[in-house]
């Protein structure tokens, strides 16, 4: 399915730990590394697709997430004519993309590279935040930096959200000289 202008609607998952590190997996038997990704079918909306290809390719489930955020409007890339199939010539240009952020509140162990009949990764790992930018493909590097730059602000906001509030002993004892409340990890 494309659109008018040749582009496949396509949904982004950059998957981050409690660390803020980010879910990188290769490429099936290639030596690519790249960001969860998958076609949105007809009658999907991006957030029923993002859940059903992070199941195929990672194989976690809804109860394995939180959506932190998602990107506003589509992100675009042009896929370089050596790489389309020649079928495809013409009328395909590349991907337009729904991008999501989500947290994983499962485990590690959690994460399945084989929950579909064709693995899209037989490999993964967690990197800082920013590491991808340098080693993606270059034709997805542009996205990449686009998608990582208008999601990290939910990263911080998240974090500030999860923090404990700690009181202060002042405030136990009737009122806090330092007038408030102190936050903990």
């Amino acid at each position: 399915m494309l659109d008018r202008e040749g582009y496949r609607p396509n949904v982004g998952i950059i998957l981050c730990n409690a660390r803020n590190e980010v879910f990188w997996g290769k490429r099936i038997k290639e030596h690519s590394w790249q960001f969860p990704q998958g076609g949105i079918k007809r009658g999907e909306t991006p957030e029923e697709a993002m859940y059903r290809e992070l199941h195929e390719e990672v194989g976690l489930l809804p109860e394995h997430v939180r959506i932190l955020g998602r990107t506003r409007d589509w992100l675009r890339y042009e896929v370089p004519m050596h790489w389309i199939k020649r079928e495809w010539r013409g009328s395909y240009k590349g991907q337009k993309q729904i991008w999501f952020l989500l947290r994983l509140v499962g485990r590690d162990s959690d994460v399945s590279l084989r929950a579909s009949e064709h693995p899209e990764f037989d490999a993964w790992r967690w990197n800082s935040y920013w590491v991808p930018l340098d080693v993606v493909i270059e034709f997805k590097r542009g996205v990449y930096e686009q998608a990582l730059n208008e999601l990290a602000r939910f990263i911080d906001a998240d974090r500030k959200r999860t923090q404990r509030r700690v009181r202060s002993p002042f405030a136990l004892l009737g009122g806090d000289p330092s007038g408030g409340d102190v936050a903990g990890d």
